[in-house]
């Protein structure tokens, strides 16, 4: 079995970056999303395991002196971190990881799987972009200022990623996520190491021929 690719996916907020990866995970067999470790309280309606791995704050720190994560930060008074036994786990199984992460946790996942896929997702405008952070009517003013300020900053660092996703039109951003995807499962370092013995057999050589 050849193992799966890690795939990072950046986005500042507004850009639509999970409701993109909830339809490539929906669209594609093998693939699906890292679940984070938090020690954030649990909201209503969140599943652990699902939304996220809730832990206490001695079990988080204890995985940090183990180097369990292959990133991690604490945001205000809370830390949230990537398992790295967890996403080695799924790799090994052949599967395909998305980490839904920021440019900081991309760029210590990156000096760690160098061979990680990264993507980063821009909205198609600076305007466009204000008008989806104002579209969700809960927020003031300032906090939609200050949260421009933050996905100006988060974009900055565009040019660190392999690939870029203009999310214009919702389907044709999914399709060449979904393009990004498939290419790497073709490639032929993951397709030789699955089918090696289809291409033993295809290229031996037959009985009596010289």
């Amino acid at each position: 079995m050849s193992q799966g690719t890690l795939f990072i996916i950046s986005a500042p907020s507004g850009a639509g970056k999970t409701t993109l990866v909830r339809e490539l995970i929906e669209s594609l067999d093998g693939i699906q999303v890292s679940v984070s470790h938090t020690t954030r309280a649990r909201r209503r309606g969140e599943v652990d395991g699902v939304n996220y791995h809730f832990v206490e704050v001695a079990s988080f720190e204890a995985m940090i002196e183990r180097g369990e994560f292959f990133e991690y930060a604490r945001v205000f008074d809370n830390y949230y971190g990537t398992s790295r036994p967890s996403v080695e786990a799924m790799l090994n199984a052949g599967q395909d990881v998305i980490l839904e992460i920021d440019w900081q946790g991309a760029r210590q996942v990156r000096q760690q799987m160098p061979d990680a896929v990264s993507i980063f997702i821009l909205p198609p405008s600076r305007d466009e972009l204000e008008r989806r952070l104002a579209s969700r009517g809960t927020d003031e003013h300032a906090t939609i200022a200050r949260r421009m300020r933050d996905a100006i900053g988060e974009m900055s660092h565009y040019d660190e990623y392999d690939y870029l996703v203009i999310n214009d039109d919702f389907t044709t951003a999914l399709r060449e996520l979904q393009s990004l995807v498939i290419s790497r499962r073709l490639s032929l370092d993951r397709v030789g190491k699955g089918h090696a013995p289809l291409l033993a057999a295809l290229l031996s050589q037959a009985p009596g021929v010289e």
